[in-house]
């Protein structure tokens, strides 16, 4: 039987062949939850009765969507956290340590041809590495941590082929903001979409993150990035689709000619080539989230930004995606790079891109961004203009005041 990605990872998990439509049960091979489903989701595990994790090394909890804490319920929500992991013996990131997606990725957490849960949307991002990630609600999560086992509706798969080089200053943000106008934001509700093709084969591992991550941003289940060409750190046996797999939809584009985009205000499928937004007057920028804040998206910032002071009137505010990787552009110069240009650094985390704390708009501001959605309200304000582009773009347009292109 010729299977998709997606079939053969569940196939292995669900110790029988399976294929789109099926109900399978599961083992999962990690599940990790942030400060904003964590609570909940240790609640459940108690009033399902749960004495013990199914297994401690496999659970992770991350402090990162409201840290540090801004107020006193917020603090004791991450109390409850601490409390649990230290009883558990799970892992416990805390504040500071980083975003939950890189967390995962960064310490091996999940590799690929895992099958892996977390209670955040955007736990797709694992595709990246040729992963099975999925975005669960607290209860089901809590359920997994009692049982090491979920139950899933096998998705159909929509394949999209990537071919071309893209142009300097064009990045894979850029590409993945096109392909969530070509779809929609539902236009892959409960489907994997499978990203291969000669564009996608060259990228390294961050770049295929923000198309993974972005997957969330079409409806989808899952995204997984084609292995080919995949640069890790540990060897890994490699999970490719049957070159007779059946797909629901198969999508080609020659990208060569793309353009940076720009997805306007209030939708990330609001996307246009950055040619009609250029000279739109910007109060804020912001560099972070899972999405693009990793160590290649501050050498883009910094190779805009070296040399040059921001815009009067325009704030830059950057929140690497792990402290490892502000380690690392603290070691390179990057950091002070950026600093000498005027950015101002936070703790990594998802503060701004949430909209908890650290970094929420005025009513009118037009804010630049680097992350994944621009609903209204989506950064704390519903009275904001929230645009989306790439990490160059948002540096380019930090220091010009306006829209502008990173060239």
């Amino acid at each position: 039987m010729a299977q998709t990605i997606s079939e053969k990872i569940i196939s292995k998990h669900a110790g029988k062949p399976v294929k789109a439509g099926d109900i399978a049960i599961v083992r999962v091979d990690g599940v990790m939850a942030t400060d904003a489903t964590s609570p909940f989701a240790i609640k459940s595990f108690r009033a399902m009765g749960g004495k013990k994790l199914w297994d401690s090394e496999r659970v992770s909890l991350i402090i990162d969507h409201a840290s540090p804490a801004p107020n006193e319920t917020v603090a004791n929500l991450h109390k409850l956290m601490r409390d649990f992991s230290a009883e558990m013996g799970c892992r416990l990131y805390d504040i500071g340590e980083g975003i939950c997606h890189q967390l995962m990725v960064e310490d091996a957490h999940v590799r690929p041809g895992d099958l892996f849960l977390g209670a955040d949307s955007h736990t797709p991002t694992y595709g990246a590495l040729n992963a099975f990630g999925i975005g669960v609600g607290s209860t089901d999560l809590a359920a997994t941590m009692v049982t090491g086992k979920t139950w899933l509706k096998v998705p159909k798969t929509i394949k999209i082929t990537l071919n071309g080089e893209l142009k300097k200053g064009v990045t894979s943000k850029d590409l993945v903001l096109f392909l969530v106008k070509e779809l929609g934001v539902e236009g892959a509700n409960y489907q994997a979409v499978e990203f291969t093709g000669e564009t996608i084969k060259s990228m390294t591992l961050a770049s295929r993150m923000a198309i993974a991550n972005m997957s969330s941003e079409m409806g989808a289940k899952t995204g997984l990035v084609d292995p080919t060409g995949l640069d890790l750190w540990y060897p890994f046996e490699p999970t490719f689709a049957d070159s007779d797999a059946e797909y629901v939809r198969e999508l080609t584009f020659n990208v060569s000619a793309l353009r940076p985009q720009i997805a306007k205000p209030h939708s990330p499928e609001n996307v246009v080539a950055i040619d009609e937004v250029l000279g739109t007057k910007v109060h804020y920028a912001f560099i972070g989230s899972c999405t693009n804040t990793r160590l290649e998206d501050l050498h883009a910032a910094a190779d805009v930004l070296k040399g040059k002071k921001l815009s009067s009137g325009v704030r830059l505010i950057i929140a690497p995606a792990s402290k490892k990787v502000f380690n690392d552009a603290l070691k390179d110069g990057t950091i002070q790079i950026l600093s000498d240009a005027g950015a101002t650094f936070i703790t990594s985390g998802c503060g701004p891109c949430v909209g908890s704390h650290l970094g929420v708009p005025g009513d009118g501001e037009v804010v630049i961004s680097s992350t994944n959605r621009n609903f209204q309200g989506r950064m704390g304000n519903p009275k904001a203009q929230v645009y989306l582009g790439s990490p160059a773009v948002v540096a380019a347009s930090a220091l010009a005041g306006e829209i502008v292109e990173p060239e």
